[in-house]
């Protein structure tokens, strides 16, 4: 859909974006067999870890997070791994006036979660709270904040309702529900940015809390669209038409059950 409409609003006729179905396993062979005219993917869980391995070479950001989403064919026939919603968190968050050195708050531990700290890494290495469920969740995280460089500490996920209001960023990533509880209590300051990687259905009731007390609050379709159009040059060599791929992001979401 989003990049569909960049291709046509950029003249590139016979392009095309389609979905394809694939298992963990199933993607290194799938790779290899794809012909000259394809550009790229964009990979989704629970293949961004296998997407690493199939590149002959990796960026520093995908390296570092040990995930990767998207796979770029360079002209050798090889392929490139890369992680752009890395660039697309700090696009978004710099976009809601978020300055180095914040402070972060993350709620989740997982695939996600990683891409906030490297986004973290390139926000003057602003130090990240994690608020997990399970412990060792946290523990996976901090070989990546270490290697980014990122100051970082795990709290138990029932520290969350008192303490997250001292932060300036709430970064969540956990599924749908996992946080509706924390929609309770003081609001936070009206100068905390809420950041909600779901997008469906919204608002979540904590982005709808936050957005009460005045909070900024961005969500995951503010991610889905900023990470998109890293991808679009990447796989284009083009800069990415950003009106026209967020006016059909928005209008596919409207339509949506």
């Amino acid at each position: 859909m989003l990049h569909n409409a960049g291709y046509a609003a950029a003249g590139l006729t016979g392009w095309a974006y389609t979905a394809i179905e694939c298992a963990e396993s199933e993607l290194p062979g799938l790779v290899a067999g794809l012909g000259p005219e394809w550009r790229g993917l964009s990979v989704t869980m629970p293949l961004k870890e296998v997407a690493l391995t199939v590149a002959a070479e990796v960026s520093p950001a995908a390296a570092a997070l040990g995930v990767g989403n998207t796979l770029v064919r360079r002209p050798d026939g090889s392929w490139f791994a890369d992680n752009t919603d890395v660039i697309g968190m700090v696009t978004v968050l710099r976009r809601a006036g978020i300055t180095d050195g914040a402070t972060i708050a993350l709620l989740g531990g997982g695939g996600t979660a990683r891409a906030a700290l490297g986004a973290a890494a390139r926000l003057g290495h602003a130090p990240v709270t994690t608020f997990v469920r399970r412990p060792e969740a946290g523990a996976e995280l901090a070989p990546v904040a270490d290697a980014l460089g990122v100051p970082f500490r795990v709290a138990p996920w029932s520290d969350a309702p008192h303490t997250l209001g001292t932060f300036d960023v709430i970064v969540s990533t956990v599924p749908k529900g996992a946080a509706d509880h924390l929609a309770t209590g003081p609001h936070w300051p009206p100068t905390t940015v809420y950041f909600d990687v779901v997008y469906h259905p919204w608002p979540t009731p904590l982005a709808a809390w936050a957005a009460t007390a005045g909070c900024p609050v961005l969500s995951g379709l503010d991610l889905l669209h900023a990470q998109a159009l890293d991808q679009f040059t990447h796989f284009t060599g083009l800069p990415a038409p950003a009106a026209a791929m967020r006016e059909a992001l928005d209008r596919a979401i409207a339509t949506k059950p």
